[in-house]
């Protein structure tokens, strides 16, 4: 009996909202009665199917008409009452070896200038904001404030800010820009920001989407639509920098944050990460690879009617096996709004470990860390020394347990700064305890210690802080040792232990 011969269809699209639909679609072709049961011919329907999901995952480009150099096309766009520099389309389209065509570049999208062009050469940081109009108050222009203020020349000099401005109200967006490019007109003309939107036809629908998690359907289309808009932002940012900053259009920076956030990105370079994060409120401050942009817009745009932005960016670093969140403390980025861009909804919601005055960074030279202090689960004593990976947590310590740090090298100290308790567990905080620096290394029952010790001071509600620590005692300090005074009930998270050192002159 012969076998029916195999049914190709054909994938047809001109934007990213076709590819989603059909790439979904491939999971019923798969189940489907058109794969025949010859082995031979379900092979080469597999093969098919492959061929299809390149395809689609490229955009709809057609490869054998990919353009030998990047072609840049600038069409004039016409609107009412407005400059010819207000409205440049640029139609990017990369070339690529079969190999990369996948997640190497970014998607096909049409893009349009509002305000500013792309800088001239690659810098160091660019940091996006998607923007839509509120009923009640507008922080973008705060935000764009304190962007500025906060950083020094020098710091500017390495970044770029990209404002995407994804409403669908074409006049507000035009307002909009018009105003930022009143205000700064300085940065943009100095190449540190420009204005961008997208073509509201290249939207996939936000019709008739599934209501997960029991939301009403204004909301599924507002997360929707917000994970497509960060989406198409990251994909524009893609070779603007070597790393991304995704920010919210309402919230307040430290100053110097950029030096902050280099400082971490150096202190991480032994870990292979994904994402880095500099504040714990949703999808503010989250740091990315520029090369990984291309991968993290497509991931948005794959699962873009699943859940929320902020859920999709943990799945993301989990899914390029970051299992933990990295994040620096305390946070470099505040929420300043109080009503949300959904529905004018009100949100006093506030990063209780902002500090906008950050002084200088620790140092934390190499070291070992040890404690007799019974951990819980995976929360290691290492955790708290080393910049985002986490905190101890100990249970119920007794007294004469301790927590110490044994230094590679001999180091004189300048400043000593430990914290515990977590705002989630503000209990577990340490309530009689003593901070000591030592000298001379032995090794004292199979682990090491120092010979002597010397207190510094006390813990003063769960927290140790002093600086001048060479008025104190000035000679090299080998060993740092938190020492537990009184038996407790509650279990101890150590959060952050930093020290400063002396600097050779």
């Amino acid at each position: 009996m012969s076998h029916p011969s195999p049914r190709l269809c054909c994938l047809q699209f001109s934007h990213p909202s076709e590819s989603l639909h059909q790439l979904k679609g491939l999971r019923g072709i798969m189940k489907c009665r058109l794969f025949p049961r010859c082995i031979r011919c379900r092979n080469l329907c597999w093969l098919i199917l492959f061929l299809m999901v390149i395809l689609i995952l490229y955009n709809g480009m057609d490869i054998s008409k990919i353009e030998t150099a990047v072609s840049l096309r600038n069409i004039a766009w016409n609107e009412k009452n407005n400059s010819g520099e207000l409205g440049k389309i640029c139609k990017q389209r990369w070339q690529s070896s079969p190999a990369e065509i996948i997640f190497s570049h970014p998607l096909n999208i049409s893009y349009i200038y509002l305000a500013g062009t792309a800088p001239k050469s690659r810098k160091y940081l660019s940091i996006g904001i998607s923007s839509v109009k509120r009923v009640r108050e507008n922080y973008l222009m705060d935000t764009l404030q304190s962007i500025f203020v906060q950083s020094s020349y020098e710091e500017l000099e390495q970044m770029v800010v990209v404002i995407y401005l994804a409403d669908f109200d074409m006049s507000w967006n035009l307002k909009t820009a018009a105003e930022v490019k009143a205000k700064f007109i300085s940065h943009i003309s100095a190449g540190h920001l420009l204005v961008i939107q997208c073509p509201k036809h290249i939207y996939p629908t936000l019709e008739g989407l599934k209501r997960n998690y029991n939301d009403p359907q204004k909301r599924v289309q507002f997360r929707s639509k917000q994970n497509v808009d960060y989406a198409f932002l990251v994909n524009f940012c893609t070779d603007l920098s070597e790393y991304y900053l995704m920010l919210e259009d309402d919230v307040f920076c430290a100053k110097n944050f950029l030096s902050s956030i280099k400082r971490f990105i150096t202190l991480s370079k032994g870990s292979s990460w994904a994402t880095l994060t500099f504040s714990k409120l949703g999808y503010i401050g989250k740091l990315y690879h520029s090369v990984d942009l291309p991968k993290l817009a497509r991931f948005l745009l794959m699962f873009y009617d699943e859940m929320p932005c902020d859920w999709l960016l943990e799945l993301f670093h989990r899914s390029k096996a970051q299992p933990n969140e990295m994040r620096f403390k305390p946070s470099l980025f505040q929420h300043m709004g109080t009503y949300s861009s959904f529905e004018d909804m009100h949100n006093k919601l506030k990063d209780d470990e902002f500090q906008e005055h950050m002084g200088s960074l620790p140092d934390n030279p190499p070291a070992l860390i040890f404690t007799d202090i019974p951990v819980y689960e995976q929360h290691l004593p290492a955790k708290a020394y080393e910049f985002g990976v986490g905190q101890f947590w100990g249970k119920s310590p007794k007294e004469g347990n301790y927590f110490l740090v044994v230094l590679e090298h001999p180091v004189k100290i300048t400043k000593i700064c430990v914290w515990t308790g977590s705002p989630e567990h503000k209990g577990d905080i340490l309530h009689s305890g003593i901070l000591q620096v030592g000298r001379d290394k032995i090794i004292e029952n199979g682990h090491q210690s120092c010979k002597t010790y010397h207190q510094l001071g006390t813990f003063n509600a769960g927290k140790f802080e002093l600086e001048n620590v060479t008025n104190h005692i000035s000679e090299p300090m080998k060993c740092i040792r938190v020492l537990v005074t009184e038996d407790q009930t509650d279990w101890l998270i150590i959060s952050e232990v930093n020290i400063w050192i002396e600097k050779e002159k």
